[in-house]
């Protein structure tokens, strides 16, 4: 299994960005697939994730703002991101997850994206 994320960039606070996940080798709308992040000097966190029947969680630093859905034809994942803060700034992960249940723990993920860059300028 393959990921591989895009759409990161640079946006001012309070703006919108929509960032993918594209998997190849495994059909994304069979497994649980999720969001993570990792700000400069922070640990890695946890974003958000999608089980295989489409039902979202989310973090409480997010929640009300990022919403993750998934395109099962294109096997495409995507986190869209909106009302930005410059704490979002991190390089965020898409990761898929073996079973049907998600985990906001990044252990449990099998397969990782290589990342994409968030910038929130204020």
């Amino acid at each position: 299994v393959q990921l591989q994320a895009s759409g990161g960039g640079l946006v001012q606070a309070g703006g919108s960005l929509r960032v993918s996940c594209v998997a190849s080798g495994q059909a994304f709308n069979t497994y649980a697939t999720g969001w993570f992040r990792r700000a400069p000097g922070k640990e890695r966190e946890f974003v958000g994730s999608i089980a295989w029947n489409d039902v979202t969680f989310y973090s409480d630093s997010v929640k009300g703002r990022f919403t993750i859905s998934r395109d099962g034809a294109k096997n495409t994942m995507h986190l869209q991101m909106n009302s930005l803060k410059p704490e979002d700034t991190a390089v965020y992960y898409c990761a898929l997850k073996g079973g049907y249940n998600t985990s906001p723990d990044a252990q449990d993920y099998d397969y990782w994206g290589q990342g994409t860059l968030v910038t929130v300028s204020s």
